[in-house]
């Protein structure tokens, strides 16, 4: 895998982004814009995109279609094509091109803490430990599936999340981070990853099953996960990234996340 990233990147959210094609992806540095390949998972859309320095301006609409296309790829082979853009405040520069073509603004804010804090609403009724079965691979996978966001269809998404799944596996057997599930009567109902990098510790894919929500697993699970990770993971910083207009980011808080960024981005789907 190649990685040759010299970018000094002001966001935080999309530094630690870059942990994960480290370990199996490509970064390159082309002076204004940074590619990100995962080769394992062409349908990720956030491991196969470019990071620009600036938000768009005038005429990046074609010029950013082309780059994709020469650096990713192109229709019908590649169904997607995914932007982000330096910066902390949530500027957007010239997006109205790309919304009137169909791209969706992804709009998210990246929150860290030093200490936490149990929330409120702490289920006690849950175990949360580090994934080390093979059926708690299984498991966390089709949780991941259940959670899937509605305008996904399950088997496409089946084949994303397993892939998915394999490199945070991969990555937690090479020492990378660890993998938690929260467990019921045996059963997993969530499920989120913490990995390390330079005493910074970034939260993947925070997951509770629908049928168990609003009922302070997702609180109790981020909180042991997150103690977890600043005992004994080196982590002396934690990076959690969520949907800016998204409920769970006032759980984050409620764990003693505090917001810091605002993370903007373009993505587009067949």
């Amino acid at each position: 895998m190649a990685y040759n990233a010299v970018m000094i990147l002001q966001s935080l959210g999309y530094r630690t982004d870059l942990f994960f094609p480290r370990f199996d992806g490509e970064v390159m540095d082309r002076g204004d814009y940074i590619v990100i390949r995962t080769p394992s998972n062409p349908s990720f859309y956030w491991g196969n995109f470019l990071l620009f320095t600036a938000p768009p301006a005038e005429g990046d609409f074609d010029r950013w279609r082309a780059l994709f296309a020469k650096e990713i790829g192109a229709s019908p082979t590649v169904n997607h094509m995914a932007f982000g853009w330096d910066g902390t405040a949530g500027e957007t520069g010239e997006i109205v091109p790309f919304l009137e073509a169909g791209f969706t603004l992804e709009d998210s804010v990246v929150l860290t803490a030093r200490a936490i804090v149990r929330p409120a609403k702490f289920n006690e009724e849950v175990v949360i430990r580090p994934l080390t079965e093979d059926w708690e691979w299984d498991a966390a996978l089709e949780n991941k599936i259940a959670c899937r966001p509605p305008e996904h269809e399950e088997a496409g998404w089946r084949v994303y999340a397993a892939k998915q799944m394999a490199r945070r596996r991969a990555m937690t057997c090479a020492g990378w981070g660890s993998w938690f599930g929260a467990f019921l009567d045996g059963r997993l109902i969530g499920n989120l990853g913490v990995f390390a990098h330079d005493r910074v510790g970034r939260f993947q894919s925070v997951c509770t099953h629908p049928d168990f929500r609003r009922l302070g697993v997702c609180g109790a699970l981020v909180y042991e996960a997150a103690g977890y990770a600043l005992a004994n993971m080196g982590a002396e910083v934690l990076v959690m990234v969520a949907d800016a207009h998204y409920h769970a980011a006032r759980i984050y808080e409620g764990v003693g996340f505090l917001p810091v960024e605002r993370q903007m981005g373009l993505t587009w789907w067949r």
